[in-house]
């Protein structure tokens, strides 16, 4: 080959690898937005983290199936990746620099209120960092009050109602119980289970002050594997009713041992809706267990039994049956503010979010941009057997399912913040 043939030839070598570089990039532009779920998908609480990924793919799926989220790039499907945190911080953290070197724009957790503090702080110094690689932060669980307080972050979104918010709700139950003299007080020993404890003793002596406070314990998280002990000192305690933020099997453990010595009360929770509490506690649960969510799968109404009847279509297995309303909304939330910023850019996407006002199965919720909280209907139910009057779906297939008794609109279910937002310029 002559030497003109020679440089023809690398010119032509040179122009496909940019060409091609160029591509590249442009598939990338218009390519998926990547959303990095950082979650308890191995240990004790792996349940509760699966049972949230079928949530997040269904909540994807329905964006994705009309086609995705419009940009000024084009249309882009949302694409959502595991990152398995064990439940632990350092990991989380760990989980967190993956997905971004992974691309995520956007981070997805929520049981952990602990995780999520740390997540806030290590996601305020990234983005002041690394401006080019920013990410957001929609947390749909962890509910310690003082992350859209004392912590609030221009880059977190809260989409649950608060551990004050849902104490609020519990207490029109509790100011009306009649038989109540005495209650226990029991929670997982991290920010959020002190959180609930210290907001019931305020509650409780502000709204029923003849009642009598006979325990407060606080156990280490996903640790105890026999309850028994506490039970007994519950039962011993003379107590009524329980109180408790416990969630995952640090709930149904100790309803299973509640229900080993004999326990008669009344069990006031804020995850007793689910994840095998239910089919736990059985029969004696009946009209004992009361349960606070946004929203339960009884809500009286056409809109929200199709909503149910259709996750149950696309997951029928029993013991996948754990859908929160407040999931779909955050994610139809996040399809929203992207496409009234017409861009993926957290810092654009962040901006419409604070606005974000969305309705599905009937449920409107709205984000507060002083604080970052998301505001949306609550709904109490108490437990009883699938078939009786407004208990037409049980739970998980236990053959039982909650009665909704109160409905609390979402401008009720509000409360007062401390935040002081701080805005990029």
């Amino acid at each position: 080959m002559t030497a003109y043939g020679r440089r023809a030839l690398l010119r032509s070598l040179l122009t496909g690898l940019a060409t091609a570089s160029l591509g590249a990039r442009a598939q990338g532009d218009a390519g998926p937005i990547r959303l990095a779920l950082i979650e308890s998908l191995s240990g004790p609480f792996a349940n509760t983290g699966e049972a949230v990924y079928r949530n997040l793919v269904w909540a994807v799926e329905r964006v994705n199936a009309r086609g995705g989220v419009a940009t000024a790039r084009g249309r882009r499907l949302l694409q959502l990746d595991r990152f398995d945190n064990k439940g632990q911080v350092e990991e989380s953290l760990s989980m967190l620099r993956a997905a971004v070197d992974s691309g995520a724009q956007v981070v997805l957790q929520g049981n952990s209120s602990s995780v999520a503090a740390a997540l806030i702080d290590a996601i305020n110094k990234h983005n002041e960092r690394e401006p080019a690689r920013r990410v957001l932060f929609l947390n749909y669980a962890a509910v310690d009050p003082i992350l859209t307080n004392q912590l609030c972050s221009f880059w977190h979104f809260r989409f649950d109602a608060h551990a004050d918010m849902r104490m609020t709700a519990l207490m029109q139950l509790i100011k009306q119980d009649a038989q109540l003299k005495g209650m226990y007080l029991i929670g997982q020993d991290y920010s959020f289970g002190q959180a609930v404890l210290r907001e019931a003793r305020r509650q409780l002596a502000q709204e029923r002050p003849d009642v009598a406070i006979v325990g407060e314990e606080l156990h280490p998280i996903g640790r105890v594997k026999d309850f028994l002990p506490y039970a007994a000192k519950i039962k011993a305690s003379g107590a009524q009713a329980v109180l408790t933020g416990n969630w995952g099997n640090d709930l149904t453990l100790l309803i299973k041992a509640a229900r080993d010595v004999g326990f008669e009360g009344r069990f006031y929770t804020f995850y007793g809706n689910a994840l095998g509490a239910p089919a736990a506690i059985g029969e004696t649960g009946i009209g004992k267990v009361v349960a606070v969510a946004d929203w339960l799968p009884n809500v009286p109404t056409a809109e929200s039994a199709a909503f149910y009847k259709s996750f149950r279509e696309r997951f029928p297995r029993p013991q996948d049956d754990y859908v929160h309303l407040r999931m779909q909304l955050m994610i139809e939330a996040l399809a929203q503010a992207i496409e009234r910023a017409g861009s993926a850019d957290p810092l654009q996407v962040a901006r419409q979010l604070e606005r974000a006002d969305v309705t599905l199965a009937g449920q409107r919720g709205r984000m507060r941009a002083a604080d970052h909280q998301f505001l949306q209907p609550l709904a109490v139910g108490v437990m009883d057997r699938q078939g009786t009057p407004g208990v037409p779906f049980d739970v998980e297939g236990s053959g039982y399912g909650f009665r909704v008794v109160r409905q609390i609109d979402a401008d009720g279910a509000a409360m007062s913040h401390a935040c002081k937002m701080v805005r990029p310029a």
